[in-house]
């Protein structure tokens, strides 16, 4: 084997496996999923379910598809969720979605933090009308008959149409209506400069005994943008199953619905419209 050969697959091997959810001082690291392997593959099914079918939701447009060309290792260390116009579909669009079987509870006493590193195709914004990536947690007790929003959801980041804004939300309780206003929601949004690399965060604060004093934090490359208490809530039960119950992640891109839009003529499908992401990790401390 050649120098020049072997300095080719050390690099490559490097690039393969680049990432990694950094450490913080005063928190440990208590999960983390990286997206090392060769291009064109699948994400490991061991730790994701990658979803396949219509789920029906939101007027949405696209079928998500267990498929490399919607969600697959980029091989240079990242995953990516494509969304694709597909003439095949019913709706015209295919694209990804992934949901952890990992979960985790915030603890009692203690400060849960999640995060991931995301950024966004290239596209111009004018070309991705009607695209909306998302990185958000559900309550687990979805997966056993508890009812939306009650089983509680907490959406780390939205974006919608391309645009450079960010939106954190809570949604709980009942439809329509409600403690957290759905179909709303409680939300805030923060912009942010570029389609590039930037960090997404959520923290649980049980530090305090008292739900009411405890709180629910979104950060954007570590500014704080938005956040809900308990005393807001006002319910134990609602507050419960938003800080105090199992959730899992979800990582996805969606085209077309309620909130977006439709797209249009001049949208962009295709890996400029894609989400891509470094790393998802849960820390507590």
């Amino acid at each position: 084997m050649t120098l020049r050969l072997l300095t080719t697959l050390l690099s490559l091997s490097a690039l393969a496996t680049a990432w990694e959810a950094p450490r913080y001082g005063g928190f440990s690291r208590v999960w983390q999923e990286t997206f090392p392997g060769a291009a064109s593959n699948l994400p490991n099914e061991g730790t994701w379910t990658i979803l396949n079918g219509d789920l029906g939701v939101n007027n949405e447009l696209q079928v998500y598809k267990r498929d490399s060309r919607n969600v697959q290792i980029s091989g240079g260390g990242t995953l990516q969720l494509v969304p694709w116009r597909d003439g095949s579909q019913p709706k015209g669009w295919t694209s990804g979605r992934m949901e952890s079987k990992y979960t985790f509870t915030p603890e009692a006493g203690r400060l849960t933090r999640v995060e991931a590193a995301i950024m966004f195709g290239p596209s111009p914004i004018g070309n991705k009308q009607g695209i909306w990536p998302a990185f958000w947690l559900l309550g687990n007790s979805i997966r056993h008959g508890t009812p939306w929003p009650a089983c509680g959801e907490l959406d780390i980041m939205e974006t919608v149409n391309g645009q450079l804004i960010g939106h954190g939300t809570v949604h709980c309780n009942v439809y329509p209506g409600g403690i957290c206003n759905e179909g709303n929601g409680i939300g805030s949004s923060i912009g942010f400069p570029d389609q590039g690399w930037h960090t997404w965060r959520l923290e649980i604060d049980r530090r305090s005994g008292n739900y009411l004093d405890q709180s629910i934090n979104w950060y954007l490359d570590g500014v704080h943008f938005h956040q809900v208490t308990g005393r807001r809530i006002g319910n134990a039960q609602v507050w419960a199953s938003l800080a105090q119950s199992p959730l899992f992640f979800i990582l996805n891109v969606a085209v077309g619905g309620n909130w977006p839009g439709y797209p249009n003529g001049n949208t962009w499908d295709g890996y400029g419209s894609r989400m891509e992401v470094g790393y998802v990790a849960h820390y507590v401390g």
